[in-house]
């Protein structure tokens, strides 16, 4: 592909390196934001810088956040004695959108995959295991996609919490073997989570 312009060759690229995004779709969205007016092209580069250089991961949950504990860990009306895990902000956003959860979240920030040079040291679990080791917490469930990795995910996280004696639940199997959670929706996540049964259960279905 050849540009006149340097400057819109440098756009492009940078535009390309987006997931799902091609030279030719980066091209059209760079020409696209050249003909919208300059203040809004500049703000929305300026909200990409400010989120870039001041978000934060919450101290609570991991979560993604503005302050150092996120507001729904600060909120006094979430119960402590339920936590739900879930693999990143994206999941957190698709069920708080069900209002089915009352309880708390811990973010891990992706799962165990091999293939991807994931482990479980590259994860958030040891802080999730402290935290149930506190005592407050009498439930943790497990909300993370129906795959390969989420299930390894889930089985190496159950046998560090074992010794705890707390309870442990997944989310019901409406959500389809292989989809990611953000994809689900709402009402079939939501009676997922109500639904949920005891991750011993759930190695037998």
């Amino acid at each position: 592909m050849d540009f006149s312009s340097k400057l819109l060759e440098q756009a492009v690229n940078e535009m390309a390196q987006l997931p799902g995004i091609g030279k030719r779709t980066a091209l059209r969205m760079v020409l696209h934001l050249l003909k919208q007016p300059e203040t809004q092209t500049l703000a929305m580069t300026k909200a990409l810088e400010a989120f870039r250089t001041q978000v934060i991961f919450c101290k609570e949950c991991h979560n993604l956040s503005d302050i150092p504990i996120c507001e729904i860990c600060s909120n006094p009306r979430r119960t402590n004695e339920q936590i739900c895990v879930v693999e990143d902000i994206r999941d957190v956003m698709a069920i708080e959108n069900t209002g089915q959860f009352k309880g708390k979240y811990h973010v891990l920030n992706g799962i165990i995959s091999p293939i991807d040079g994931v482990g479980p040291q590259d994860l958030t679990i040891d802080a999730l295991v402290e935290k149930v080791k506190q005592g407050e917490i009498k439930e943790v469930i497990f909300a993370l996609s129906a795959t390969m990795e989420g299930d390894t995910t889930i089985f190496y996280i159950n046998k560090l919490l074992q010794p705890l004696g707390i309870r442990v639940s997944t989310i019901a199997r409406g959500i389809p073997v292989g989809d990611e959670l953000e994809y689900t929706d709402e009402v079939t996540l939501g009676r997922s989570i109500l639904q949920r049964i005891p991750y011993e259960d759930s190695l037998s279905q």
